[in-house]
């Protein structure tokens, strides 16, 4: 290729690679467009924006729609929270009774009556979609599952959970509590 060697001017090299002279390209006027021809490109351009204002309204709606769908799935999920710890108390006040037949009959009606307060909370956390994590014995999951300790233990698989210090809870699929728990090594 050529270089620029400083005497000849560079529109010189290019109008003789191109075969035209800048002034050829700069005075040919561009071709008039007829009534018709205008008319129909501003329809294709008017078209084009409504086709386009139409997608991103169309889009807004599937968004609002998906909004509300999790707002109404998940606006329970702070009460809900507050209420596990509820449970976690029942579930405490149980597990350290001892054991109900070596006890008087009013103390017998008051752990009865904390077990159906237990019961009929677990079964309200159901029907608002909350499901307990009891993950004992299965594969640690990071997304479901909070590791406290590992423990070495031959007899299960590296990964394993061997205790459950905690349970956890997920709202409609949504993790709202982790499980504590100890993993084998």
């Amino acid at each position: 290729m050529n270089q620029y060697d400083g005497k000849t001017p560079l529109g010189e090299e290019l109008e003789d690679a191109l075969g035209v002279t800048i002034e050829n390209v700069i005075a040919e006027p561009e071709p008039e467009k007829t009534r018709e021809q205008m008319l129909e490109d501003e329809l294709n351009h008017l078209k084009d924006q409504w086709l386009r204002a139409l997608a991103d309204t169309e889009n807004l709606r599937k968004r609002s729609e998906r909004e509300r769908e999790e707002a109404r799935k998940f606006a329970s999920a702070g009460f809900a929270r507050e209420m596990l710890a509820v449970g976690d108390n029942l579930r405490r006040a149980l597990e350290s009774c001892p054991k109900i037949d070596e006890l008087p009959a009013s103390v017998q009606s008051l752990i009865s009556g904390i077990e159906m307060t237990e019961r009929e909370l677990l079964a309200a956390f159901e029907r608002q979609g909350i499901e307990l994590l009891d993950p004992l014995d299965e594969k640690f999951d990071p997304h479901f599952h909070q590791a406290m300790s590992e423990v070495a233990d031959a007899s299960k698989e590296s990964g394993t959970i061997l205790q459950v210090f905690q349970k956890g809870y997920v709202l409609n699929g949504r993790l709202l509590r982790p499980a504590l728990v100890v993993v084998s090594k």
